[in-house]
């Protein structure tokens, strides 16, 4: 469990940071910075969060965002696993959508004219006046209000902008059969189908069910290792080498 007192405490402080680093998720900044010919934060962090993903998968997910830190706080509230299956497609509908916007901002203003990290920002810091942070208690509520309402991590699987750039990543690593971060069942056997690992995952993932085809599949797994620390037989691991035939995207 240290694993995960470590995670939460990352997850805590980048929450904690959110009001500096927000533009830097910004999915509005990038096309504000489009439209001038400037590579701006938000640019540069999707471009890692989806190089990233290659070797790691949706680890960001697990151990960094803060608007996961942000809905985990709410599991207290309601930690009930939220309906998925083709909702968790809508994400998909607002990132095509938002990168075709993004793509459209770059080609009409021509050309790259600047690299510009902190373009917008107060000396690097994102909420610096009253309209930043209506910006910003409008987005703690937009990410809130579905977990609290709907279960856990229901922004992840329905909304994040952010989380189709690591799903990309992830699938890509999987056509060209790259060495990645995933959690694998190293005994399927030994399972005693007591459930933990399916109470403990706070992307309320079918573990079990995952599992008995050697790796948890899933591309709403976000690697944190949850059900890993929680499997009382310990059958459960970190793995970098995937079985041939693992990947089925689901």
């Amino acid at each position: 469990m240290k694993r995960q007192r470590i995670r939460k405490m990352i997850m805590m402080v980048s929450l904690l940071l959110f009001p500096v680093t927000l533009y830097y998720f910004s999915p509005a900044l990038i096309m504000n910075a489009g439209l001038k010919g400037i590579i701006n934060g938000s640019f540069v962090v999707f471009m890692l969060m989806f190089l990233g993903a290659i070797p790691f998968g949706r680890l960001f997910c697990g151990y960094l965002c803060p608007a996961g830190g942000l809905q985990e706080c709410a599991f207290g509230v309601y930690d009930r696993m939220p309906r998925q299956g083709w909702r968790n497609g809508i994400k998909f509908a607002i990132w095509g959508t938002w990168m075709t916007a993004v793509i459209f901002c770059y080609f009409h203003s021509g050309k790259i004219v600047a690299v510009d990290f902190f373009f917008e920002t107060e000396r690097g810091i994102s909420v610096s006046s009253i309209q930043s942070y209506i910006i910003y208690y409008g987005i703690v509520c937009l990410i809130l209000i579905p977990a609290v309402l709907f279960g856990k991590r229901t922004f992840c699987h329905y909304f994040c902008w952010m989380a189709p750039f690591m799903i990309l990543g992830t699938k890509i690593r999987r056509i060209l059969h790259l060495p990645g971060l995933h959690i694998k069942m190293k005994e399927e056997s030994g399972c005693i189908s007591c459930g933990k690992c399916n109470k403990a995952c706070p992307m309320g993932i079918d573990v079990m069910g995952e599992g008995k085809g050697g790796s948890i599949d899933s591309m709403e797994c976000i690697q944190c290792g949850a059900c890993v620390d929680n499997c009382p037989k310990k059958i459960l691991a970190y793995g970098m080498v995937e079985r041939k035939g693992s990947g089925n995207g689901k």
